[in-house]
């Protein structure tokens, strides 16, 4: 099927982050054509109707927490550091973003859990649970919104938003609280809430609590693109504070994102007015 749209590049990467491929004709930006090959048979053919309508007409935003609605660099990646010393361990900052960089690694405990074990340190979950936890809510009013309350409020008056985060639901509350942002959210699915990313369980919890089939979701992380894209949602990456624009988007386009953002002001350019 010859078909033109508006924006055809959009177009084109919203359908390949939900793993559908798609031949750009336009020779320009703007509106231009694509090519696209429909399948011949029912279930192949419902799932590239489905990613149009995703992509043309989502019904919710859904965000990841840290790194995307909150620089964690002073909170959560600190505790990591401060936890890891007091156990007598002493790593840097890279050490924590590699890590961070791999599938699996959504939940922080977990990782300075992991981290600790890479140099023959073995410790009990629960102790350093109630470790971090000490730590972290030591630091937790450094924590920052990184895009403007403004951009949320655009964005909320146009679909409904939601959080799906791997933080444990009082400390994502506690967040959106102290900055006066949780009355912008329909949904906020948590730790506590079932498996973590990169199992799509969270996202779908997110979709069944607003009662819709077709979204987005920003996430700046290799666990939040996978995650979305398992379910069926719209993956979109974002690069954290800290990290290289350049290579991490890299990271997050090879790991299946549709596309890798600036910053979320650019959703509005791309949602469907």
């Amino acid at each position: 099927v010859y078909a033109e749209f508006d924006d055809p590049a959009w177009v084109r990467d919203g359908l390949a982050g939900l793993g559908i491929s798609v031949r750009l004709l336009a020779q320009e930006p703007g509106p231009g054509p694509l090519r696209i090959t429909c399948p011949g048979n029912g279930p192949h053919f419902a799932r590239l109707r489905h990613g149009l309508d995703t992509v043309l007409a989502p019904e919710a935003l859904l965000f990841d927490m840290d790194g995307v609605l909150a620089d964690v660099s002073s909170s959560y990646r600190r505790t990591i550091l401060e936890t890891a010393a007091s156990f007598g361990e002493t790593f840097g900052p890279d050490d924590v973003a590699e890590a961070k960089r791999l599938p699996g690694s959504n939940n922080d405990w977990l990782l300075t859990q992991g981290l600790l074990e890479t140099r023959g340190v073995t410790m009990a979950l629960d102790v350093i649970i109630d470790r971090f936890q000490e730590i972290y809510h030591g630091l937790a009013d450094q924590e920052r919104l990184i895009p403007g309350r403004a951009v949320l409020e655009r964005l909320a008056d146009r679909l409904p938003l939601a959080v799906v985060t791997g933080r444990p639901c009082g400390d994502a509350r506690l967040f959106l609280d102290r900055l006066g942002l949780t009355e912008l959210f329909t949904s906020i699915v948590c730790l506590e809430d079932g498996p973590g990313k990169p199992d799509p369980g969270p996202v779908n919890l997110a979709l069944a609590s607003m009662g819709v089939t077709r979204a987005w979701m920003v996430g700046d992380t290799v666990n939040d693109i996978l995650a979305a894209r398992a379910a069926g949602v719209l993956p979109l990456g974002v690069v954290p504070p800290g990290e290289d624009p350049s290579t991490y988007a890299d990271l997050l386009q090879r790991s299946g994102a549709g596309r890798v953002l600036t910053s979320l002001s650019e959703l509005e350019e791309v949602l469907p007015s």
